[in-house]
């Protein structure tokens, strides 16, 4: 057996501010070199859980502690704040976050300073931390021009500088999109087994974890370990079910034909799952046993592109001759890699930046390009990716309620629609909560509140269900579906090829400033060339089909889809 590096034994801890705990009798060893996932519903203490693991509590958060943590064999409570960091660190959902230098090179080496290392040594571990991570050919560049993968390799070579044994990862998915958030489990798989640190990650993404084998699989609900498992032996479980937590697409798919989910058949993986010829004449007998009732969705175009074209100030053109109808009533996902031009095409919709050339125009509206922000705000409500850039009331009340205010909407009127929105949003228990004691998901859901309220014509939301469990995404995502079914237009910009695949009628492809695809979401990602194309990520149930003998990919996405909207979902 390994070395022991964290160990919890009965612990507990209740905020100072909270009227309960929030972890209730923990017990959990971590071990030099384990890779451990650790998932749950939204509020079930996984970040409290990460806080003790790295020193924040008790050092910055205050509360009471009961029973036991030790990191090597030492009490937390008993060591510094900094003593932890020399062997636990951590690499924050939003990596911005945690960046002090100008340059790649001096954010790096921000510790070894601290330390008053010699310039030379400090250069040369440097150098090895960028090297190990694969961030090298970078250091001159500012940590805010890197892409999404490339600053969680360079948060994480400022920790590797000091040779941390234990590695904290906090969401590691949420920002980056489908193709680079497979590459970061790539590589934090490789760092774990070059540098033989341990590896503890916390996401609500299971599937995409999954990609690379973990050792272990924490589920946490109530502050309490509900199970600590082997992936296999959980995913063949009805845990994740009972919890709240979305199973790989490929097992729902194969519980829908019949095929019964065993430990012995490796489910942890869709490439590595063993599957009996009978369950995979299970998989083509439900296949051929539905009828698929996808059909274009929405009536009249709603808004109409034509050849818009943008650059920024500094030259770089980030549309370039792109066309996009959508219809009234259509839910619509617009995807592509990080950079490819789809916030920049909502915000030139929205009126926040005005194109070089090209039109749009909005269903009756006589000159849509000539209208302000606030004009185009009447028509097109527009939820941004980072929930802190919107917010500015200090009570979550209060924040759903100003864009009423500011119109002049009568205070009874906007106390019925803000608390309708705040129950659709699942934000009703926190209505009387100040904004800066909501987690980064749920800051999200008080933004799509924000605009929700306010009746739009169409909704621009980028990223809707980044940071959220899958009950709240399932929450969200239904209720959006629901106004798209009354005729309400929804336009998602998003990295989340599940949300697509489920929700989507139509998805938009960008690539480089351009339009490269329109088609289904099970067109999109059963095309391998396009998925490689645009930084996306093939759905597991184009593997599955391909495993199963199925030869029309695309066919069976679909079927799955329908089987989901018009059955399970009824």
């Amino acid at each position: 057996m390994s070395e022991v590096l964290l160990t919890f034994k009965n612990f507990g801890f209740q905020y100072n501010a909270q009227a309960e705990p929030t972890l209730y009798d923990i017990n959990l060893e971590v071990h030099r070199g384990e890779k451990i996932l650790i998932a749950g519903p939204s509020g079930c203490g996984k970040s409290t859980l990460a806080s003790c693991i790295n020193g924040l509590i008790p050092f910055s958060y205050r509360g009471e502690m009961t029973g036991s943590v030790q990191l090597k064999g030492r009490e937390t409570r008993d060591l510094s704040l900094f003593e932890i960091s020399r062997t636990v660190g951590t690499v924050l959902q939003d990596s911005d976050g945690q960046f002090i230098g100008l340059t790649v090179a001096e954010d790096i080496a921000f510790a070894l300073e601290n330390d008053c290392l010699p310039t030379d040594p400090m250069h040369e571990r440097v150098r090895r931390a960028a090297e190990l991570v694969g961030i090298g050919t970078h250091m001159k560049h500012a940590p805010g021009d890197l892409s999404g993968g490339q600053k969680q390799r360079a948060a994480l070579a400022g920790l590797m500088v000091n040779d941390v044994e234990l590695l904290l990862f906090d969401e590691p998915l949420a920002n980056l999109d489908p193709a680079t958030g497979k590459q970061a489990i790539e590589f934090i798989d490789d760092i774990c087994r070059q540098s033989g640190a341990a590896a503890v990650i916390i996401e609500h993404r299971l599937e995409d974890v999954l990609h690379r084998s973990v050792d272990r699989i924490i589920l946490m609900g109530d502050g309490r370990i509900l199970a600590d498992m082997k992936p296999d032996e959980l995913l063949a479980s009805d845990l994740l079910a009972r919890s709240g937590i979305r199973e790989p697409l490929y097992l729902t798919a194969l519980k829908y034909a019949g095929v019964q989910i065993t430990p012995e058949k490796r489910p942890s993986g869709i490439r590595d799952i063993i599957l009996s010829d009978q369950d995979k004449e299970k998989v083509r007998s439900w296949m051929a046993s539905q009828d698929p009732v996808s059909g274009k969705k929405g009536g009249r175009d709603l808004l109409s592109a034509q050849d818009i074209s943008f650059s920024y100030s500094n030259g770089r053109q980030a549309l370039r001759n792109v066309s996009v109808q959508i219809r009234e009533g259509e839910l619509l996902a617009i995807v592509g890699t990080n950079g490819a031009g789809k916030s920049t095409f909502s915000k030139v919709v929205c009126g926040f930046e005005t194109p070089q050339e090209g039109r749009i125009q909005f269903a009756d509206v006589e000159d849509w390009m000539g209208l302000s922000i606030k004009e185009r705000a009447d028509h097109v409500g527009y939820v941004m990716q980072n929930p802190n850039q919107m917010i500015s009331q200090t009570m979550i009340f209060d924040e759903v309620a100003l864009g009423l205010r500011t119109r002049g909407v009568p205070e009874d009127e906007i106390r019925s629609r803000v608390e309708d929105s705040l129950k659709v949003c699942g934000l009703w228990p926190f209505r009387s909560w100040p904004v800066s004691a909501l987690s980064f998901g749920q800051k999200k859901r008080v933004t799509i509140a924000s605009v929700l309220v306010l009746r739009p014509k169409m909704i621009i939301l980028d990223e809707p269900t980044a940071g959220q469990d899958y009950r709240h995404y399932t929450e969200i995502m239904e209720f959006l579906r629901e106004l798209s079914s009354r005729g309400f237009t929804i336009v998602m910009i998003t990295h989340d090829m599940h949300l697509m695949l489920e929700y989507a009628d139509r998805s938009v492809v960008f690539s480089e400033g351009q339009v490269i695809a329109d088609d289904t979401s099970a067109g999109v990602l059963t095309n391998p060339d396009l998925v490689k194309r645009a930084n996306l990520k093939e759905t597991s149930l184009y593997d599955l089909a391909q495993l199963c003998g199925i030869g029309q990919a695309r066919d069976f996405a679909q079927y799955f889809i329908d089987y989901e909207r018009e059955v399970v979902r009824k």
